[in-house]
């Protein structure tokens, strides 16, 4: 059993590494202050192959493992979980699913702009009834023969306004409940397609989260993603991969936090000394650098299971529910190193632990990832 990383690995890690510290800690806080998008740090991202990095070659993409990609979301997301949940939806959901589900021509056509960065997409499953209950869809696409005609709402939805092609789950067959479920390519300027309000969010404010209404919205048949019916399958086997994106991005947030909190204990002095000499500090180092580390492995193996085709429900539910809670105890006790200094937003440490709570919330909530983790140790 090797755990070293190999050269190709390292050269994302340090690529990702740079890129955060040189193009996204400039102005980071500005953005979470003003609920600024990140888009000329995501257009960026693009140019270096962050936006499409599992995709094939033949398609844009970079062609890399999964591996990869979690080294490159751990560094992205240490500094701005705001970019970074961008990265994880264009890659984990949409680039991903299209590849995996999507027609030759649904591939040839929006692959390579995806990939590149020229355009993002989004990912809609929520609705205002419909959370962790995927079942329940309100959003209905009627089969009007060569086209659906699609109506509803979709809540939550990041990218929201930025986004240019949209993944839309909606039921075509209701008596079918969820093999009656279709997942339909939409895109931007569609007519009947609005976008709504920004949400005013805890954290991860630079994101661009919105609400999305369809109101007899012509969608083509062509744009169907899979055979009828297959829309709740393409969901669920897409959230899968989409929990290691959010794991890693989970295990990011604690590891920045982590750094900064070792570095101030540093040189923050108490008594006489850096208060990385009292045990009190030490002690909640340790337990910090400890679970970052765990949840790095269980991120890892799960990347590791997606790589060689084993099944990963289990472990990457196991990462995203692990890692998003190292995630919160990590951000909190990072404050309480910082005393007053970590509840001023220029140390950086209360954003992160504001950024963290989402972990534990979009792509199934900590509690489904119990449901999913023991329905599979009780097969």
């Amino acid at each position: 059993m090797d755990f070293k990383l190999t050269e190709e690995h390292l050269a994302v890690q340090e690529a990702a590494r740079d890129f955060a510290q040189n193009e996204l800690l400039p102005g980071v806080i500005e953005r979470d202050e003003h609920q600024k998008f990140p888009a000329e740090q995501i257009r960026k991202m693009g140019e270096l192959g962050f936006m499409g990095m599992m995709v094939d070659p033949k398609y844009g993409g970079g062609g890399m493992d999964t591996v990869s990609y979690v080294l490159a979301m751990e560094e992205i997301s240490k500094v701005d979980a705001s970019a970074s949940v961008v990265m994880s939806v264009n890659n984990s959901l949409v680039c991903w699913g299209l590849e995996k589900y999507g027609s030759e021509e649904q591939k040839q056509k929006y692959l390579p702009r995806l990939a590149s960065g020229e355009i993002i997409g989004a990912f809609c499953l929520s609705e205002p009834e419909a959370g962790s209950d995927a079942t329940m869809q309100r959003t209905t696409a009627v089969d009007m023969g060569d086209h659906y005609l699609l109506n509803g709402t979709k809540n939550w939805i990041t990218n929201g306004s930025t986004a240019s092609v949209y993944l839309v789950i909606a039921q075509t067959n209701p008596e079918l409940r969820h093999k009656g479920i279709n997942a339909l390519i939409v895109e931007k300027g569609m007519p009947g397609f609005e976008v709504g309000p920004k949400e005013n969010k805890l954290g991860i404010r630079g994101s661009d989260t919105h609400s999305l209404m369809f109101t007899d919205v012509k969608v083509p048949k062509e744009n169907r993603i899979g055979e009828d019916g297959f829309g709740f399958k393409f969901a669920m086997s897409t959230l899968n991969g989409g929990r290691i994106g959010i794991a890693s991005q989970a295990l990011g947030i604690a590891s920045g936090a982590y750094e900064l909190a070792l570095k101030y204990s540093k040189e923050r002095k108490a008594f006489g000394v850096p208060i990385a000499q009292h045990q009190a500090i030490q002690f909640k180092l340790a337990d910090m650098a400890t679970n970052i580390d765990a949840a790095r492995l269980l991120c890892l193996q799960a990347a590791a299971d997606k790589d060689a085709h084993r099944d990963y429900s289990k472990s990457g539910a196991m990462a995203k529910l692990f890692a998003s809670k190292v995630a919160m105890e990590t951000t909190v006790e990072a404050v309480q190193v910082h005393g007053g200094y970590g509840f001023v937003k220029e140390y950086h440490v209360e954003r992160l632990m504001r950024d963290a709570k989402i972990t534990q919330i979009y792509e199934g909530t900590s509690e489904i990832q119990k449901i999913v983790i023991s329905r599979e140790i009780l097969k």
